[in-house]
C-alpha cells in the first residue's frame, strides 16, 4: 500500500492552486504552463520540436511538467519574433511587437537574493528538496508546534480541499514567490489575510501524512525550488 507521503508528491492539484494564485506575465519567447498542456501541445502550438523544447529547458521528464512552470520556447540567446503569439496567464495582457516596456527574466534561475525567509517552525528537517518526486521539505515536531508566516504577504489559500496535503495554507509574498505550509492541525488565518513575518499562521499536525511534521514549499515563478537555499543556518 502505497503511503500517503507518496500521494502527496504526486498531487497535480497543489501546481495548480499556486498557479492559480497568481503569477507575473512571462517574457517573449517563454510560456508559463497551463491545466492540460503537454510537451508535444506545447512545441506543436508554438511550432517547435518536442526534442528542443526538451533541450532548451533540461527537462529530465517531459512527462512530469506542472501547471505554472515557465518554458522557454525559442532557442537560447535569441528574441521572440516581432508580432508572434506570447502566452501568458489568463488576465495578463501580451507584450505587443515594438514595445519598450522592459521585459522580465523567465524564472529559469532563481535571484540568489530574492526573498528572505525566517524558519516556519522548529524542528528537525526529515526529508529534503529533490525537485523530482519531492517538492519541499518536511520539519517534524510536536503536534501544536506553531508554524508561522517565513515572509511577509498575503493568504490566498486555507483549506483542506487539495488530497494529499491535509490543512494547507498558501501564502503570496510578491510577483514571482508563493510558500505553502501543508498538514496543520489547526489553521489560525484564513484567505485574504496580510500576514507578517514571524506571525503565527497554524499549528502543526499530521492531517492527511503519516506523522506530526510541517511539508513547507517555496515557488517561484510557479516551480518548485529548494526552500534550504533561502532558509538562514541554524
Amino acid at each position: 500500500m502505497l503511503r500517503k507521503k507518496i500521494m502527496r508528491l504526486a498531487c497535480v492539484p497543489l501546481a495548480a492552486a499556486l498557479a492559480a494564485c497568481g503569477s507575473a506575465p512571462v517574457a517573449p519567447g517563454y510560456y508559463r504552463v497551463e491545466r492540460g498542456d503537454t510537451v508535444t501541445k506545447i512545441a506543436r502550438s508554438h511550432r517547435e520540436s518536442v526534442q528542443s523544447i526538451v533541450r532548451w529547458n533540461n527537462l529530465a521528464n517531459p512527462d512530469a511538467i506542472e501547471v505554472g512552470q515557465v518554458l522557454r520556447i525559442v532557442p537560447p540567446g535569441t528574441q521572440a519574433a516581432a508580432g508572434a503569439p506570447v502566452r501568458t496567464s489568463p488576465g495578463t495582457a501580451a507584450p505587443s511587437a515594438g514595445s519598450t516596456a522592459p521585459s522580465r527574466a523567465a524564472p529559469d534561475a532563481p535571484p540568489a537574493r530574492g526573498i528572505a525567509l525566517i524558519w516556519p517552525t522548529a524542528g528537525s528537517v526529515v526529508h529534503g528538496f529533490d525537485g523530482v518526486t519531492y517538492k519541499g521539505i518536511d520539519i517534524a515536531n510536536a503536534a501544536g508546534t506553531s508554524i508561522v508566516a517565513a515572509a511577509p504577504g498575503t493568504v490566498v489559500y486555507s483549506g483542506n480541499g487539495l488530497r494529499g496535503y491535509g490543512n494547507l495554507l498558501i501564502i503570496k509574498h510578491d510577483a514571482d514567490f508563493l510558500t505553502a505550509y501543508a498538514h496543520n492541525r489547526t489553521l489560525l488565518v484564513k484567505e485574504g489575510d496580510r500576514v507578517a513575518q514571524g506571525q503565527q499562521i497554524a499549528e502543526m499536525g499530521d492531517t492527511d501524512n503519516d506523522r506530526v511534521a510541517l511539508h513547507f514549499e517555496l515557488r517561484y515563478g510557479g516551480k518548485s525550488i529548494d526552500p534550504s537555499r533561502y532558509l538562514p543556518q541554524r
